[in-house]
């Protein structure tokens, strides 16, 4: 496994990081704890969740599967990075939800005694909440720091501006600031390249891309009638993208390699990104996956995919000349 610096932070994450957003609702635990136990052996070293994360079995249901495993075996917690999120609604009360003061602390609170852990190396904002002051966010967040109870703040589907306007208040209070980013981001939505790749470059954010595989539209054909791939809104998108997709698969082929695969090292050959999620439903599947730190792809295949999926470079040059 490769290892690379989280933003302008001195912490080091595995370039592969362990999704677990499906962990519980489609992935039952027992095959969790199997992917995990399988993903630290190999190496992995970043784990991402969040307190909405539990699909059909409920709010916080998947933190409380992870809290299971790290009970399992107390010093699996020092070896791991771990980190999770705060924003979603998870209840109907008005206040148990957004980016106010009140909701991050009592969501960290949660969130910890969920995970069974002292504290949480990485706490993203999940969402930009446009209405919550930053210094009001920023309060909240030096105050968990200095209880222990998290280490580093990140964001996540926050625009170009919204991570200037965070870190220049950060910087305003002496604090680090933000040292990470998760933004949606593979080889079919590059629209992140316009202002939040270039925000996180002047800011020092790592970027951590999520749906690395758009949503399975990159990992190649399933088996007919399997899987998610195969919902109508799949097949929609995979008709949209079907010339593209086709010369993909064909230069993939002649690589050797998955398109799963080929996607994830793509995003790895990109500036400033500092782990991809992944999300295996299986060991199987995580273990497919684990040499893809070491896939070298050459300048002119490089070049082959920028064709195949155009980049939108950077604003404002990409739509003012």
């Amino acid at each position: 496994m490769q290892y690379r610096q989280l933003g302008r932070s001195a912490l080091r994450v595995s370039e592969l990081c362990l999704g677990t957003m499906n962990f519980g609702p489609r992935t039952p635990e027992k095959v969790v704890f199997e992917i995990l136990d399988q993903g630290v052996a190999a190496g992995i070293n970043f784990i991402d969740t969040a307190d909405q994360y539990g699909g059909s079995l409920g709010v916080g249901a998947t933190e409380s599967i992870l809290g299971k495993w790290f009970a399992k075996d107390k010093t699996r917690r020092q070896r791991l990075v771990v980190a999770t999120k705060v924003h979603e609604p998870m209840s109907a009360d008005i206040n148990d939800r957004g980016l106010s003061a009140r909701h991050i602390q009592m969501a960290c609170d949660a969130s910890l005694q969920r995970l069974g852990i002292d504290h949480i190396d990485l706490y993203q904002m999940h969402h930009f909440d446009r209405s919550a002051p930053m210094e009001e966010i920023w309060q909240a967040m030096e105050r968990l720091i200095a209880q222990g109870k998290i280490t580093y703040v990140g964001s996540s589907n926050f625009p170009g501006w919204g991570i200037a306007r965070a870190n220049e208040k950060a910087s305003a209070r002496h604090q680090l600031g933000l040292i990470s980013e998760q933004s949606l981001y593979n080889l079919i939505e590059r629209r992140i390249e316009l202002e939040v790749l270039p925000a996180c470059r002047e800011y020092g954010l790592g970027l951590i891309p999520w749906s690395p595989l758009a949503g399975g539209l990159l990992a190649g054909q399933s088996p007919a009638g399997q899987g998610r791939r195969q919902s109508q809104d799949m097949q929609a998108a995979r008709a949209r993208y079907a010339a593209p997709l086709d010369q993909f698969q064909q230069l993939c082929d002649e690589l050797g390699e998955a398109p799963s695969a080929i996607a994830l090292a793509w995003l790895l050959h990109q500036p400033g990104v500092a782990a991809t999620i992944i999300g295996p439903g299986s060991v199987e599947q995580l273990v497919n996956l684990l040499h893809v730190p070491d896939i070298r792809l050459d300048a002119p295949t490089l070049a082959r995919l920028d064709v195949i999926f155009p980049a939108c470079g950077a604003a404002p040059e990409a739509y003012a000349w």
